[in-house]
């Protein structure tokens, strides 16, 4: 994080070496005790959604959370965008068959 003041900059630093070297972390995960069922793009996007929800929940600095929650809101938009594709993809099989059938 760029501080104008450099002590401001060596203090942020100094405390975040010290965190990560300690291996605290600001969030706790909640409910990751059972393996996710991911099977197709949806189940991603309920799995992202469920994580962007924890994350805005958890007791966190704001900009940890907004970068975490950036992040993910990239990963769900691909899983959007593949989800639509698979729609798509799913309707063209269907017409392929009828029309071999017809």
């Amino acid at each position: 994080m760029p501080y104008a003041d450099p002590d401001k900059s060596r203090t942020y630093h100094r405390d975040y070496q010290r965190q990560w070297r300690s291996g605290l972390t600001t969030c706790k995960p909640s409910n990751l005790d059972g393996p996710a069922r991911i099977q197709t793009a949806q189940d991603v996007l309920d799995l992202m959604e469920e994580t962007i929800n924890e994350v805005r929940e958890a007791d966190a600095d704001a900009l940890v959370k907004a970068r975490c929650i950036g992040y993910l809101a990239a990963i769900t938009l691909k899983a959007v965008e593949t989800a639509n594709l698979e729609a798509r993809v799913e309707a063209v099989e269907e017409t392929l068959k009828i029309r071999k059938a017809g």
